[in-house]
């Protein structure tokens, strides 16, 4: 393989540029040209080009964000985008493509390759860390870092007012960053989409906590959960209960922001590289990952088919550590 491209789709999350620049380092390193496919899809569409060197991606690795940007794509949906995306990179000499992102972007490599004979390999670049196939994704130490320093930081402000704060993390179908960063910043309670909340048995833990001795406290709401988001949640407490005078804080996209943390560049230059090689010895249709601290590679639809989900042991941890 003689031209590869490199893309990033879906949400945005801290070590991109760093995935991106060891698929262009590396792939320069083997004597690969590559093509930066500008936001997403909707790039391939558009035949959004631009030629990446080695110097192109210096000063890279330290940015959150993506220097190629994202975006959503409808019209990628249709086979007709696709038909078009694929006669773009024909045009443009491009053997194969490395996808940066979530298992919306997987499911896009693994159409372009099954429909349209392009050589795909996905690199996990998610904050949420729910793609299968994959221990941890990039982006998600970053997350959990940025989501237990205001968490931190909301403790003080709570502990000074004796407050209860409902404190929300990202996350629609996955409790992972809220599971983690409130069992870091010491939370109360943790609530997530993977269990049912009762606000009933929320209101009973928060008097239980208060009788204790407890005179502020931190409920991390991942914003999936069941009962609602952080807003939606303070609300029911307060008209089922004594607990009126509570705060709501929503971290929200300060998660997908700011500078990766080592973790997350190094992880992303370890399966930046294994991209370009897997593309480099003729695999296609697969994704990189990491599995026991060892780069793997594994089928696209790992991603969707064996969704990862944090040890249902961690629930527990938390309870105990909440007393």
């Amino acid at each position: 393989m003689k031209h590869i491209g490199v893309l990033t789709s879906g949400g945005d999350a801290p070590g991109m540029n760093a995935a991106i620049r060891a698929v262009v380092r590396t792939a320069e390193y083997y004597g690969i040209s590559v093509t930066g496919i500008c936001s997403g899809y909707q790039g391939m569409i558009d035949a959004h080009f631009m030629p990446l060197t080695a110097r192109s991606v210096s000063n890279i690795i330290h940015h959150g964000g993506t220097i190629l940007r994202t975006a959503r794509c409808k019209a990628f949906l249709e086979e007709s985008g696709r038909e078009l995306a694929s006669r773009n990179l024909t045009q443009a000499g491009i053997e194969g493509v490395v996808v940066i992102g979530g298992d919306g972007s997987y499911r896009g490599a693994q159409k372009l390759h099954e429909e349209q004979g392009i050589a795909t390999i996905g690199v996990p670049g998610t904050i949420d860390n729910d793609i299968g196939g994959t221990d941890y994704t990039i982006g998600f130490f970053t997350a959990i870092n940025t989501a237990v320093e205001a968490i931190d930081r909301i403790r003080d402000t709570a502990a000074s007012h004796d407050r209860i704060f409902f404190v929300e993390v990202m996350g629609r179908s996955s409790g992972y960053i809220a599971m983690i960063s409130g069992i870091a910043a010491g939370a109360e309670e943790i609530l997530v989409p993977e269990t049912p909340t009762n606000i009933d048995s929320l209101v009973e833990m928060l008097r239980i906590a208060k009788n204790n001795g407890k005179k502020s406290m931190i409920i991390v709401v991942a914003e999936g959960d069941d009962a609602g988001n952080a807003m939606e949640i303070a609300n029911k407490v307060a008209k089922n209960s004594e607990f009126t005078d509570t705060r709501v804080s929503i971290i929200g996209h300060l998660q997908r922001g700011g500078a990766p943390s080592a973790m997350d560049r190094v992880l992303a230059s370890r399966m930046g590289v294994r991209a370009v090689e897997a593309l480099q010895l003729g695999e296609a249709g697969k994704m990189v990952g990491i599995h026991h601290h060892k780069i793997v590679l594994r089928p696209l639809s790992d991603a969707w088919e064996l969704c990862t989900k944090f040890d249902p042991a961690l629930l527990e941890i938390a309870k105990i550590l909440s007393i």
